[in-house]
């Protein structure tokens, strides 16, 4: 079949496959805006899930949502050890020139830019030379004496404070769609925590995270009132209905379908996980000559997905890893036999005949990293899906 017209390859189609079987989450959302745009307080939200599973997707239809709804909205990625104040800066910016068109008054978006501005520009450490300074490229003079204490959580108060009111004036509200969210710095969680608190009653900028299973952890590590702010979903493999659909209609947009057995044989490979569903479903389409697609085009299609996983999806995540870490990994799958299970710290030591202290530099760090996650306490599990059968198959 016509590989140009592929549907399921990156970026193809309106409504991506990862999407699939997501409605409750995105119903959830639209009651959300409603909630706000009648100026009644609500909880943020935090999405968790192992990776694979549609997080960065679904929170990109979410800031669709609210933008279509007419709010201002930014969207950042955050990175391990780096400072929040430069992509949140950049993600606010973006928003504040969201509501600017809808804005009667020029000089109240400047001088709420001039707040983030001078919010931004804390950023660098002090001392810093002038010609060494990060500049954040908003084009209004600095409004000092707001947001520019140094102190991250009294800053974001008062930046909260600024942009909320701004989207007040024309009835409309402010998300900040937070992805990797337990990559954050703990002062920066605990910071956004105390804002969100502080401004509970208002109609404070609406943060969606998304993370990893263990990130309602890292909330609650950080503040202790963290469950009362936000309304956690858990994003999780699709069940064979959605699966199905997540197949079958981007096909159908081609005037092209899969046979039953073809759809048999994709949920068994991929688990229902929507990269996997995604990633074979691209294959399949790319070896079948002609609808419907069967189980023979699966079969034939199978090893090139597989070696596609392999590089980009295990392979990258695998080579992060150093000797002693891959040795955990690999011990990890061993006791599992490659399913997507927890499993105690302690059997992992026994099985590599280690003392467990001596393993927890390299379990620590593997956290750090992002390959596992602490399922709760005493275990561990990967956090990448059918991450134990890669290891078995090619470690």
């Amino acid at each position: 079949m016509d590989p140009v017209r592929n549907p399921f390859a990156p970026g193809a189609g309106q409504r991506p496959p990862e999407l699939a079987g997501r409605d409750r989450e995105v119903d959830a959302f639209e009651i959300v805006l409603e909630r706000v745009a009648r100026g009644r307080p609500e909880r943020s939200l935090v999405l968790t899930g192992l990776r694979g599973v549609g997080k960065t997707v679904l929170l990109g239809e979410l800031r669709s949502m609210a933008m279509h709804a007419g709010w201002g909205a930014g969207k950042i990625e955050a990175r391990p050890d780096a400072d929040l104040r430069r992509p949140l800066s950049a993600a606010l910016h973006r928003a504040i020139r969201d509501l600017a068109v809808r804005h009667r008054a020029p000089e109240r978006i400047d001088e709420v830019l001039g707040v983030l501005k001078a919010f931004a520009l804390r950023s660098s450490p002090e001392g810093t030379k002038l010609r060494e300074r990060w500049q954040p490229g908003i084009d209004v003079p600095v409004k000092n004496g707001r947001a520019d204490s140094g102190d991250i959580e009294i800053d974001l108060v008062e930046l909260f404070t600024e942009v909320a009111e701004l989207a007040q004036d024309v009835g409309s509200g402010i998300a900040l769609l937070i992805d990797e969210m337990q990559d954050l710095r703990p002062e920066d969680v605990s910071a956004l925590c105390a804002a969100c608190h502080e401004l509970s009653q208002a109609r404070v900028p609406l943060v969606v995270g998304a993370g990893l299973p263990h990130l309602p952890a890292v909330l609650s590590a950080s503040k202790s009132y963290s469950e009362r702010l936000f309304k956690y979903s858990r994003i999780d493999r699709l069940d064979r209905k959605d699966a199905d659909f997540a197949l079958i209609a981007p096909a159908e947009r081609e005037d092209a379908t899969f046979d039953q057995e073809a759809l048999d044989d994709l949920y068994v490979r991929s688990g229902g996980y929507p990269y996997f569903v995604q990633a074979y479903g691209k294959a399949a389409w790319d070896a079948a000559p002609t609808s419907p697609i069967g189980a023979k085009d699966v079969e034939m299609a199978a090893p090139e997905a597989d070696a596609e996983l392999a590089v980009g999806f295990f392979g990258s995540r695998f080579e992060r890893a150093t000797p002693a870490e891959r040795e955990y990994l690999r011990a990890m799958a061993e006791l599992t036999d490659g399913e997507d299970h927890p499993v105690e710290t302690s059997l992992v030591a026994k099985h590599l005949d280690r003392r467990a202290s001596s393993l927890s530099p390299a379990r620590d760090s593997l956290l750090k990293k992002g390959l596992v996650f602490s399922a709760q306490r005493g275990q561990i599990a990967f956090t990448v899906p059918h991450f134990g059968r890669y290891l078995l198959a090619n470690t």
